[in-house]
């Protein structure tokens, strides 16, 4: 068995409170003092339980994600395991190890419990999952946090990171008008996420407000194909820009039940480059989003935020890419 606290401060002669105050430098403690305690733990071969000295210091060395309990299918996207993956190598390298916990509308739920227990050093929040009692928690606690994703909150608090959604947009409008594309289209599921309002914006800002179109997708893949139809034939839409990859592939399909040729007659856009986008019939151009990017820098900021209180960084745009393939014409 190895030597403990008692043992040491049997032979230094001192009580145990003073070894370990010395080992975790909670108060002060002469310099005679500290180089007895050294000796014998030397003497005795003793190694101090580094997670028990951080706990007494206020400290975990953990920071966590918090992710929705509801979407079972979280972990199964993969831009999402990108992040993932880039906030655990910030973590490793900076000395922290990274927990994910999940989050229900409760406050007993599993994230709020790491926060009152100061089980975790900050926290890093997803846009599509911020709830108020997280927020209350982590304020009254005065835990660092950060979200992945721009949030509506405008209070001058709120510290988040996202990609620059409305350059993309910006960069997919002009690109399809340099390959000759006049009527543009943008096909969204969810006009409220902000992500989408960003891109939309992007979109309206590229086409200087003139000749837009919105199409907002249905869960009813019929119903999609009905608008594709009275956009083209209707409204002489020659393109489209899709807010995903799923979207996208429905759009392809609904082109090609209607015998429109991509990317001679109709040209298509999407964000996101799933593995899968490359390999479609035709393969996709797209606004790529770096979502280890998007990762590594919510991790990097919650750390300097963890390490200074004073660092400030209220909101962080990544750039995006236009990645070129055959769903569009050649420029």
């Amino acid at each position: 068995m190895g030597a403990t606290l008692n043992d040491i401060a049997k032979k230094v002669g001192v009580s145990q409170s003073t070894v370990s105050r010395v080992i975790n430098g909670t108060a002060p403690i002469s310099d005679e003092m500290k180089n007895k305690v050294y000796k014998a733990m030397k003497e005795l071969n003793y190694h101090p339980n580094s997670l028990a000295r951080n706990l007494a210091k206020g400290k975990s060395l953990t920071i966590g994600l918090v992710v929705d309990a509801d979407n079972e299918n979280a972990f199964a996207n993969t831009f999402f395991t990108r992040s993932v993956y880039a906030m655990e190598k910030v973590a490793q390298k900076n000395g922290y190890s990274l927990l994910i916990t999940n989050d229900v509308e409760e406050k007993s739920s599993p994230a709020c419990e790491l926060i009152f227990g100061h089980r975790v050093d900050g926290l890093i929040l997803t846009a599509s999952d911020l709830n108020q009692n997280i927020l209350s928690a982590l304020r009254n606690e005065n835990i660092p946090w950060v979200v992945m994703g721009e949030t509506s909150e405008k209070n001058g608090t709120m510290n988040w990171v996202d990609m620059d959604n409305l350059q993309g947009g910006v960069k997919a409008v002009e690109h399809l008008l340099k390959c000759g594309y006049r009527k543009i289209a943008y096909v969204a599921d969810d006009l409220e996420a902000m992500f989408t309002k960003r891109r939309i914006q992007g979109y309206e800002k590229a086409l200087e407000g003139k000749n837009t179109c919105i199409i907002f997708k249905e869960k009813n893949e019929e119903e999609l194909e009905r608008k594709i139809i009275e956009s083209t034939e209707q409204e002489h839409v020659d393109a489209f820009l899709c807010s995903n990859n799923i979207i996208a592939f429905q759009v392809l399909q609904a082109l090609k039940k209607l015998g429109k040729q991509v990317p001679t007659e109709i040209g298509v856009v999407t964000f996101d480059n799933y593995p899968f986008a490359e390999y479609m019939d035709p393969p996709l151009t797209v606004v790529d989003i770096d979502t280890y990017k998007l990762g590594e820098m919510a991790a990097e900021v919650l750390i300097n935020k963890i390490k200074d209180q004073n660092f400030i960084q209220r909101e962080k745009l990544i750039s995006t890419e236009l990645i070129p393939r055959l769903s569009t014409r050649k420029v």
